[in-house]
């Protein structure tokens, strides 16, 4: 039995006492890196609320949420299991994904293929230049059982009902105008293939005991790079979903969701012009988002053209461009966690899970003098550190980030209604057990004393400038 009453209904544990908690718990990070998601003495309800009073309706209900976490790139699966010891990694992946000994992470990304964050570029069926493989007769993930089959199964023993979105940075390179994994188009002519290697790569997770519950079409589709990248214009998108990938995964009996676009903010009329179809809408369970260019609202834009589909954010990288952590701090919560959720995200994914000292390895190479050709980021940050030399674990500012969030908002959990006093950013929501969670943020440069309002149950806060809270009552 949960206890949550510290100093409450001790007689809990016997048994004895069933009057609900009227204490909130606090976990708290600070700009200054002080407190790093540390819990506070807990909270006891008021009679009075403060100036600034934030109030809570529990009956004004929104999405419901799937879960929160990163991508396990090639290379995040690579740094655990290469140089993490077995007990090592056992305690970081239960610190990861344990919501009881860690920070509950329930979602996370996977790359069907190499992403940019791989230790070298494949795909489940390459051929020799000017070969193709109609059939696929060569398809396996063979390449996958060295590093991230193992690791993605312990984090399967570990969370049984995670949720894995799947995400292809290109299709096999003989299916493509560019003849090669980094840069071109799907060629018309191998759709009816590629659907088809979709549902194999499917069904070769689930072997493994590994279910994939999501998959984007394409990441990035509006992009094109020297590593593995595929151009897919809307038109196409949406041609390939409704004649091909959603009829072959319809045949096949496979449930996976299918999301649209997996791009930028700046583009929602990406997804709003495939979901305006009404055959190819049928398909899809809803749009993936990521945060590079534009703004957060535009999701809100795509829920208010097709509200009855979900909407996901699915990536976002820090990086040592972005050293400080006070400043990393407020913009993840601000604009990553609390913005998406407010904009009817159903998630929040950061990009890589682990990464080394060296931010890889990756398959990334530096740009030569002259050259403008984007060869993939060279300093992008993990939500933890993985020494090479060591297996040391550090923590970074996106594992506080999500930690907020991750461990107390359970799968199921819906949004509900919180008012938004000046300066304190907020999102709130409620457990199927009947657990509030509010993680509020203050975005301000002082520090702001607020009330929480939950019907008659009142609690005091005071945020100090750049800093984040979690309360939990029941």
């Amino acid at each position: 039995m949960k206890l949550w009453l510290y100093a409450g209904c001790l007689a809990s544990v016997l048994g004895g006492c069933t009057q609900k908690n009227e204490n909130a718990r606090v976990f708290l990070t600070t700009g200054d890196e002080k407190q790093l998601f540390q819990e506070q003495a807990f909270l006891k309800s008021e009679k009075d609320t403060a100036l600034l009073n934030l109030k809570i309706d529990t009956s004004q209900q929104y999405q419901e949420i799937e879960g929160f976490g990163a991508a396990m790139t090639g290379s995040s699966a690579y740094v655990m299991q290469q140089y993490m010891t077995a007990p090592k990694r056992k305690a970081l992946l239960d610190e990861l994904f344990d919501a009881e000994k860690g920070i509950g992470i329930n979602y996370i990304r996977l790359s069907i293929g190499a992403s940019d964050f791989s230790l070298s570029p494949y795909s489940y069926d390459d051929m020799p230049a000017g070969e193709r493989d109609d059939s696929l007769a060569h398809f396996s993930i063979a390449k996958d059982t060295g590093a991230l089959i193992p690791v993605l199964k312990e984090v399967v023993a570990i969370n049984p009902r995670i949720h894995i979105m799947v995400t292809p940075w290109s299709a096999p390179g003989w299916m493509k105008t560019s003849d090669k994994l980094e840069g071109g188009s799907l060629r018309p002519d191998a759709y009816a293939a590629y659907a088809s290697y979709f549902a194999k790569y499917i069904q070769a997770l689930g072997a493994e005991g590994i279910t994939a519950t999501s998959l984007s079409v394409q990441n990035e589709p509006q992009y094109e790079a020297a590593y593995p990248t595929m151009k897919m214009t809307a038109p196409e998108q949406l041609t390939f979903i409704k004649d091909h990938l959603g009829p072959v995964l319809q045949q096949k009996g496979i449930h996976t969701d299918i999301l649209l676009f997996d791009h930028n903010w700046n583009s929602p009329e990406y997804p709003i012009s495939i979901l305006d179809d009404t055959v190819a809408g049928k398909y899809v369970t809803g749009a993936a988002f990521h945060c590079y260019e534009g703004a957060v609202g535009a999701m809100s834009l795509v829920h208010a053209a097709h509200p009855d589909k979900g909407l996901y954010f699915t990536e976002c990288s820090g990086g040592s461009w972005a050293p400080d952590f006070g400043g990393n701090l407020k913009y993840m919560v601000g604009n990553l966690l609390i913005g998406t959720v407010n904009n009817w995200s159903k998630n929040v994914l950061l990009w890589n899970m682990a990464l080394d000292e060296n931010n890889g390895p990756t398959t990334n190479q530096p740009a030569q003098a002259g050259e403008k050709v984007n060869k993939g980021c060279m300093n992008c940050r993990g939500v933890v550190t993985v020494r090479s030399d060591s297996g040391t674990v550090t923590k970074n500012v996106e594992y506080y980030a999500l930690a907020h969030f991750s461990k107390f908002v359970r799968p199921g959990a819906k949004r509900i209604y919180s008012s938004h006093p000046e300066g304190v950013e907020n999102v709130a929501f409620l457990n199927k057990d009947g657990s509030r969670v509010l993680v509020a943020l203050n975005s301000g440069e002082e520090a702001k004393a607020f009330s929480v309002q939950d019907g008659a149950r009142v609690y005091k806060y005071e945020l100090k400038a750049g800093a984040v809270v979690t309360l939990v009552w029941k």
